[in-house]
């Protein structure tokens, strides 16, 4: 079983559930896991990983990424009923917090949809669970930006701040591993300008600018062609997505999507 899976059973099990043992006779018993609310579904291997532990059989009705209407049933469970409530609510913990998160970023995919610009998440993700929360991005149609610092150069103001100088920057760039990708912060004309002469970007962040420097912004680098591509980040809502993407970005990158989220409503009844 998956260590996240094994830590999140310890943690609300214990020493074990001392009221189902109390109250319930060993009896097998049936069950449905129910959407209370309509969303996008996510997070089933976890769950089968987890009735397969407690040998509780199941019949899955519907597939990571597909649309949950309220009041459909996601699966049909049987087993002993003290291990079906001993598994009851971790299992409900992940799913809806994933299918909250697929649910969300389907969103602002269907947001952006007309322009063709990507929905990618960001690190700001639960610690411990950013690769079931990054899954659960990719169900509801959005992209995954670094998984972690080892995936790729991404250069933030905190980085030049230390480093001192833009030409020791790209000095020191220059010495990357074979084939990895370079993205640069910028948030001002100016900081666009320095680093489109280093020519050493892949992606040039454009972060919390406001609408005509962002505008500007992009139409200086399309100067340079259809690289480096362009990403927005920073005062994205459902509100204001579409417009971000009207103009001209490749990529919008929202740490709502894994930290903002909102668990979608699912329930586990015995019937």
């Amino acid at each position: 079983m998956n260590e996240i899976i094994k830590r999140a059973l310890k943690e609300d099990i214990g020493r074990g559930d001392i009221t189902s043992d109390l109250l319930i006779p060993a009896r097998k018993v049936k069950a449905i896991l129910l959407a209370k609310a309509a969303g996008i579904f996510c997070g089933w291997p976890v769950a089968e990983q987890i009735l397969k532990h407690e040998g509780i059989a199941y019949k899955q009705k519907v597939q990571d990424g597909e649309p949950l209407k309220k009041g459909q049933i996601i699966a049909e469970l049987k087993g002993d009923a003290r291990k079906i409530l001993l598994i009851e609510r971790t299992t409900l913990n992940f799913l809806q917090r994933m299918s909250g998160i697929a649910t969300l970023t389907a969103k602002f995919v269907a947001a952006v949809k007309p322009t063709g610009t990507r929905i990618l998440d960001t690190r700001k993700t639960t610690p411990g669970l950013r690769v079931l929360e990054k899954y659960a991005v990719l169900c509801g149609g959005g992209s995954n930006h670094r998984l972690g610092l080892d995936d790729m150069i991404l250069v933030k103001d905190n980085h030049l701040k230390l480093v001192g100088s833009w030409q020791t920057a790209v000095s020191r760039l220059k010495h990357k591993p074979k084939n990895m990708k370079v993205e640069i912060e910028a948030e001002n004309l100016k900081q666009v300008k320095e680093i489109l002469k280093t020519g050493i970007a892949d992606i040039i962040l454009l972060d919390n600018m406001d609408d005509g420097v962002l505008r500007q912004a992009i139409k200086m680098i399309r100067q340079q062609g259809p690289k480096p591509l362009i990403e927005i980040s920073g005062k994205v809502t459902l509100a204001n997505v579409k417009k971000y993407a009207g103009l001209g970005a490749d990529r919008i990158s929202i740490g709502a999507l894994t930290h903002s989220a909102t668990a979608l409503d699912i329930s586990l009844e015995i019937i």
